[in-house]
C-alpha cells in the first residue's frame, strides 16, 4: 500500500480516502491533492513515486508539469491588469501591441475567439522556446475564422497571445509578471519559466500507454455516440484545425526536458505543487480579486461546441465553466484543467478552492476519474461542512 502523508481536517476525510483509492487501484505513480474552505487549507496529502527512474519518493515540496492548468495563471495576470486600470478588454489588440494584424478585441485573445489557434506552418521547437520568434508570426497570422463569432481552444498559440500582451502593458515576461505580482505576493510554489535551481524537486511525467495496435485496429469509431465521432474524426484527420493544433511544433514539446520547462510557454509548462493550485484559487475568489474582476473569470463569454475540441464548452475570460458535460466542474464552478489530469478548480459560493497533480498521464479523452473522483469527495465533505 502506498503511503499517504499530509494533513486533513476533521470532516475532509473522504478526500483522503479517495486519494488513496487512487493509489490502490493502481491508477497513479506519484500524485499530490489540496483543498481550501474559505481561504484555509483543509486537505494537503501526497504520495507515492516522482521519479520511477531514480527511485526518489514524491515528497511535500515536489514540483510537478500541469500542462494546460498553466492558463489560469496567464488569465490571471491579465485580468490583474484589467482590476488595476491598465488593460481595457474592449480595446483593440493593436492598441497595446501596434504590429498585430488581427481585427480583435483584447478580451477575445481570453475566450479562444480570435480564431488564432495556430500559426500557418509547423514551429521548429527552438522557436517556440524563445518566445520573440512565435510571437512574431502570431502577429501577422490570418484568422482561421472572424475573431469574436466563433470559440475553438488556443492550445498553445493562448500563451503567447495573452502573454505578450501581458508583456505590452507591463514590460515583464508573462512568467515575471506572475512570479511577482501573484506567485510571490500570495506564496505559491508555482513557476511558469522553472529557474535551474528548482529543477531537482521536479517529478518525472510518465506518459500514458499506448493503446493495443490490435484493439486500435478493431476500434469501431461508428459505435461511439455522434459527438466523439466528430471529435475523432477531426483529430485523425492531419489537415483539420484539430490535428494542426497538436502539431504546430515540431518536435513536439516534451515537458520532462529541463529546456522547455525553464523556457516560458504560458498555455502549456507550468510547474507547482497542488497546495499552490488550490492556494491560487483560494486567493482569487478570497479577495485577490475584485468582485467585478472576479465576475470576468466565472461568466460566460462563449459557449457550444469548441470548434477545435469539437465537443461543448463555456469559456469565461481564461477559465473552462461548469455545465453538465463537466463532473470535475460543480455547478458555479470555473477552473482549468491540463493535459494528463491535472486541475485546478474554484467555487465561489461554498467557498471551495481545489487543486490535484499527478505524474501518470491518463487519457486525453474526457475527465480524468481520478480528478473526478477527488474532487466529488471534497464537494461532498464541504456540503456536509454546511
Amino acid at each position: 500500500m502506498t503511503e499517504i502523508e499530509g494533513e486533513i481536517a476533521p470532516g475532509f476525510e473522504a478526500v483522503r480516502e479517495a486519494f488513496a483509492a487512487n493509489f490502490a487501484e493502481g491508477a497513479e505513480i506519484g500524485a499530490a491533492v489540496s483543498v481550501y474552505r474559505h481561504g484555509e487549507k483543509v486537505v494537503d496529502l501526497w504520495g507515492g513515486v516522482a521519479d520511477q527512474q531514480e527511485g526518489r519518493p514524491w515528497q511535500r515540496d515536489t514540483l510537478q508539469a500541469v500542462f494546460s492548468t498553466t492558463k489560469a495563471m496567464t488569465a490571471a495576470c491579465a485580468l490583474l491588469l484589467v482590476q488595476r486600470g491598465e488593460l481595457d478588454l474592449d480595446a483593440p489588440v493593436q492598441r497595446y501591441w501596434p504590429e498585430f494584424t488581427a481585427p480583435c478585441k483584447v478580451r477575445w485573445l481570453l475566450t479562444h475567439q480570435a480564431g488564432l489557434p495556430i500559426v500557418d506552418q509547423t514551429v521548429p521547437l527552438a522557436d517556440a522556446l524563445a518566445w520573440d520568434p512565435v510571437v512574431k508570426l502570431l502577429a501577422v497570422q490570418e484568422p482561421f475564422w472572424t475573431p469574436g463569432t466563433e470559440h475553438g481552444y488556443h492550445g498553445l498559440t493562448f500563451g503567447w497571445l495573452v502573454g505578450e500582451v501581458v508583456r505590452r502593458v507591463s514590460g515583464h515576461s508573462l512568467g515575471t509578471f506572475f512570479r511577482t505580482e501573484i506567485a510571490g505576493p500570495l506564496g505559491l510554489d508555482f513557476w511558469i519559466g522553472l529557474p535551474k535551481s528548482e529543477h531537482h524537486r521536479l517529478s518525472r511525467i510518465v506518459p500514458p500507454e499506448l493503446p493495443d495496435p490490435d484493439a486500435a485496429a478493431a476500434f469501431d469509431i461508428d459505435a461511439l455516440p455522434e459527438e466523439m465521432r466528430d471529435m475523432f474524426a477531426a483529430y485523425s484527420d492531419p489537415t483539420s484545425l484539430s490535428a494542426r493544433v497538436m502539431s504546430m511544433v515540431v518536435p513536439p514539446m516534451d515537458n520532462n526536458d529541463p529546456d522547455v520547462l525553464s523556457a516560458e510557454i504560458p498555455a502549456a509548462n507550468g510547474v507547482g505543487t497542488a497546495r499552490a493550485l488550490a492556494g491560487f484559487y483560494a486567493a482569487l475568489i478570497g479577495g485577490f480579486l475584485q468582485l467585478d474582476t472576479l465576475a470576468l473569470a466565472t461568466t460566460e463569454q462563449a459557449a457550444g461546441k469548441d470548434r477545435i475540441m469539437r465537443v461543448p464548452v463555456r469559456w469565461s475570460h481564461g477559465f473552462s465553466l461548469s455545465m453538465p458535460e463537466t463532473p470535475w466542474l460543480p455547478p458555479g464552478g470555473f477552473g482549468m484543467g491540463g493535459m494528463g489530469g491535472s486541475i485546478g478548480i474554484a467555487v465561489p459560493a461554498s467557498g471551495l478552492a481545489f487543486g490535484y497533480v499527478m505524474n501518470r498521464m491518463g487519457t486525453p479523452m474526457g475527465p480524468d476519474p481520478r480528478a473526478v473522483r477527488l474532487i466529488t469527495a471534497a464537494v461532498e465533505s464541504v456540503g456536509e461542512q454546511r
